[in-house]
């Protein structure tokens, strides 16, 4: 069965709690599929809006699934039957995913990270659910070892591909390699092992239910997040025109 799709923002998203993408994700696995699990938050519509590599990576991609609250709360706006259970992020979601990983036998493999801290996420992870099988490799590869990396990838063998590289150069490479990558679902992971490995605080869940999680983000990282939440948002205003008046003309259509 197809996801859901819901168009906001100029952006397709699929609105789907962290048990359907599990669904999702398993189905991938049991039918040797190879689907590619994105996401969307009001940083990567902005870019969306402005790369067309961006747009090509979407373009490609299985299921995109909604992480952000503000995109929750400006599509219930509109009026859509969107839940907050229907915003996954990763801090949130990779536990559960873990865990139905240790349990399926499912090998997961992490791309992403400074030297040592997908290691050390690992090593963490390995005693929280023993039986899980996890490979990872850092990030901060040059070209010429990109091979390398997509050998000892292959070499493992994974179920799940996460690529932890941030926007948008994870997409980049996902979409540059795609034809050698060889995993039933890739992901765009994101910083989340950064957060395992304790490198970057986590913030605390209730801000992320109450979508004030990208305040925490901004106090911890001033400068590095000042123009993606203070600055970003204010560009997709048109677009935010665009959906109230296309929301207007469908509830009026006689």
């Amino acid at each position: 069965m197809k996801p859901p799709r819901l168009l906001i923002l100029n952006v397709t998203v699929n609105p789907l709690s962290i048990t359907e993408l599990n669904h999702y994700i398993s189905e991938s696995i049991d039918c040797q599929k190879c689907w590619i699990i994105a996401h969307h938050n009001l940083h990567s519509v902005y870019l969306y809006q402005r790369d067309i590599k961006m747009r090509m990576f979407y373009k490609r991609a299985d299921i995109v699934h909604i992480d952000g609250m503000p995109l929750v709360y400006w599509a219930r706006l509109l009026g859509y039957p969107v839940s907050r259970e229907q915003r996954v992020t990763y801090v949130d979601w990779v536990h559960p995913l873990l865990a139905l990983a240790a349990y399926e036998g499912w090998r997961v493999f992490y791309l992403g990270g400074k030297p040592g801290v997908a290691a050390r996420a690992a090593e963490r992870l390995r005693c929280q659910y023993p039986s899980l099988i996890i490979g990872t490799h850092h990030g901060y590869f040059r070209s010429d070892e990109n091979d390398t990396v997509l050998a000892t990838i292959a070499d493992f063998r994974p179920h799940i591909l996460m690529v932890g590289m941030g926007m948008p150069r994870q997409e980049y490479w996902i979409l540059d390699n795609l034809d050698r990558i060889r995993a039933n679902a890739i992901l765009t992971a994101g910083a989340c092992f950064d957060y395992i490995a304790g490198e970057i605080p986590t913030p605390p869940r209730w801000m992320g239910r109450m979508g004030l999680e990208w305040l925490y983000r901004l106090i911890s990282e001033p400068r590095r997040l000042g123009r993606r939440y203070l600055v970003e948002p204010w560009s997709l205003l048109p677009l935010m025109i665009k959906d109230i008046q296309t929301r207007f003309l469908q509830r009026h259509r006689i």
